[in-house]
């Protein structure tokens, strides 16, 4: 094996776009530690990959940089394989900006292990209890509703719920990509990772909600700064529903209602829902105090008034 070879990386993955709003993306369980280190690659309106089996990590950029370069993901894997002397114990799965897809599954990959192609997606899997695992999963992804991301969640749930790896589970990850090849290349809609857990498909779709929260709450922010106050209200609603213990998004979206609309009483409103636990809400009024005293925040003496009307 190379420096770049993990042996034990032997798990269920799916590689994705998706054909609405062209992001990319990858999701992946397995029973080791830190999978998201080595398996999941993926970069804005290139593509995406999946390594894994005896996993060959130089497989992640190389093959992105192929990609980058307009190559289509069969000839990409194509490449990777025919240059790899350990091509038989490897497994892949590639999709490209335009949702072209391709998989390899190497003979000396550990049963149960096969992949699937579907229309801009592919699902893998090795080592797994039964068969069923990869036809499970891909069956779910197609009926599956919500974004990328939280499709692929459900790809990854349908997995284990199939019997999953034979080791059982310890960490999972997700990456989701734009499809916009103008995006730097460091952007990401979702960038999970857990690492360690005793069901990090669970886990992991807890993550996914926050953050998919946390999107919707970004695009009021985009629409208060295009002047549509309702529309900004109503995105704010959705992810404080969706994440209500989130507090540093509600904290956010007080602050912006109050300094942008003046209207502090809503801003009130949505801070004393955030302030429930009483330690906590002395450090958020400071904190207010402190972004004020170095100009952060435009309305003169705002927090002041907030500090008054929540009783700091």
């Amino acid at each position: 094996m190379t420096g770049h070879d993990d042996p034990w990386f032997n798990t269920y993955s799916i590689v994705a776009r998706d054909p609405v709003t062209g992001q990319l993306g990858v999701a992946v369980q397995t029973h080791q530690m830190c999978v998201g280190a080595a398996v999941p690659w993926a970069q804005p309106g290139v593509g995406a990959i999946a390594t894994q089996s005896s996993t060959n990590r130089s497989f992640g950029p190389l093959g992105l940089a192929m990609l980058r370069e307009g190559l289509p993901a069969p000839r990409v894997l194509d490449a990777l394989i025919a240059t790899d002397a350990q091509a038989r114990s490897r497994q892949v799965g590639v999709v490209d900006r335009l949702g072209r897809v391709a998989a390899w599954t190497g003979e000396d990959c550990i049963p149960e292990a096969s992949h699937l192609l579907g229309e801009g997606f592919s699902v893998q899997a090795n080592m797994m209890t039964h068969s069923t695992v990869v036809p499970a999963m891909a069956e779910v992804f197609v009926d599956a509703q919500g974004d990328l991301a939280q499709r692929m969640v459900v790809a990854l749930c349908a997995a284990q719920a199939e019997g999953g790896d034979i080791r059982g589970m310890q960490s999972a990850a997700l990456v989701v990509v734009p499809g916009d090849p103008e995006t730097a290349v460091y952007v990401r809609d979702y960038d999970l990772r857990v690492d360690e857990h005793t069901d990090p498909v669970e886990e992991l779709g807890r993550l996914v909600r926050l953050r998919h929260a946390q999107r919707i709450s970004a695009e009021g922010d985009r629409a208060l700064g295009r002047g549509d106050l309702d529309e900004a209200r109503a995105c704010w609603a959705r992810a404080r529903e969706e994440a209500p213990e989130l507090e540093e998004m509600v904290f956010r979206q007080a602050l912006s209602l109050a300094e942008h609309t003046g209207d502090l009483d809503g801003a009130v409103e949505l801070l004393k829902a955030a302030f429930q636990h009483e330690p906590h809400r002395e450090h958020w009024i400071d904190l207010v105090r402190r972004m004020d005293a170095i100009g952060f925040i435009r309305r003169c003496g705002l927090a002041d008034e907030l500090a008054a009307r929540l009783g700091g």
